[in-house]
């Protein structure tokens, strides 16, 4: 694990609890134990402190980065690789290699009755360029913000390999076309022979799940796949609250499909 950080430099993390492995279920693993192949166990580094300013935002909250233990073993086996053809030069290839997800904690998480939680799928063109084409960089922003406000704070999980959705950005940017063409956001799946959503929240599931144990948690959702993969994974403590930010002319239509597939919003929520 790490094997591409200095061995030092890793058992210090580990000595200063800054570096830590979850089973599925949140709960502690020794983190030198070889994984049970087939289990889901995530790697996780902080807490961070992170000032941050993002809009209205402009907050220090504490980050995590988590990754599963099988995305690591493919670095480990990639870092090994290229130390033997001393290309270390290319070491860069490895950050192509992880999908690293993030944990944004507000205020004191640990003793809150019942936090505010948003799972974030990433989203390149609305989280960074302020695309309109989707509500991702709204719900992004607005999400930080009413997790500063809620009286009990909150935690923000940012899931790096979901972007489209889950297909991917090259995926994604064709089924933009393909919706420019008539298409709408799940019909353009369906062309390229994808799912309409094959994001995976076990990862999520089992991150909430260590901070929060069986806490009851409002979450900021419009999705009922989320809620359902949740709390099928043991999260029965949720309560889903209505986010939804960013409608615009150039989204409206896409949000209407999303309404017509069950998300938690009116059709009427969509009028100006």
């Amino acid at each position: 694990m790490f094997t591409y950080l200095d061995p030092a430099v890793r058992r210090q993390l580990v000595a200063d609890g800054k570096l830590r492995r979850i089973d599925a279920d949140g709960q502690p693993l020794d983190v030198d134990a070889e994984p049970v192949p087939g289990q889901l166990s995530v790697n996780l580094l902080g807490p961070i402190p992170l000032p941050m300013r993002l809009g209205a935002v402009e907050e220090t909250f504490q980050w995590y980065a988590a990754v599963r233990n099988t995305e690591l073993s493919r670095v480990e086996a990639l870092a090994a690789s290229l130390r033997r053809e001393g290309g270390q030069n290319l070491f860069a290839q490895m950050a192509s290699s992880m999908a690293v997800n993030s944990v944004l904690q507000y205020g004191d998480v640990d003793a809150a009755a019942e936090p505010l939680v948003r799972v974030h799928s990433s989203c390149l063109t609305g989280d960074v360029f302020g695309s309109q084409r989707c509500e991702c960089g709204p719900q992004l922003e607005g999400a930080l913000q009413r997790i500063v406000e809620h009286p009990d704070g909150g935690m923000l999980v940012y899931m790096a390999g979901h972007e489209g959705r889950g297909i991917g950005l090259w995926a994604k940017a064709a089924t933009y076309l393909l919706q420019d063409g008539g298409q709408d956001t799940y019909q353009a799946n369906r062309s390229l022979g994808l799912p309409d959503d094959s994001r995976d929240f076990s990862e999520a599931a089992a991150i909430l799940r260590h901070f929060l144990d069986t806490r009851p948690f409002r979450l900021l959702t419009n999705n009922p796949k989320k809620i359902a993969d949740l709390t099928a994974a043991g999260l029965t403590g949720l309560t889903p609250e209505k986010h939804l930010l960013g409608v615009s002319d150039w989204n409206r239509r896409y949000l209407q499909s999303k309404s017509e597939k069950g998300h938690r919003f009116a059709s009427d929520d969509l009028d100006d």
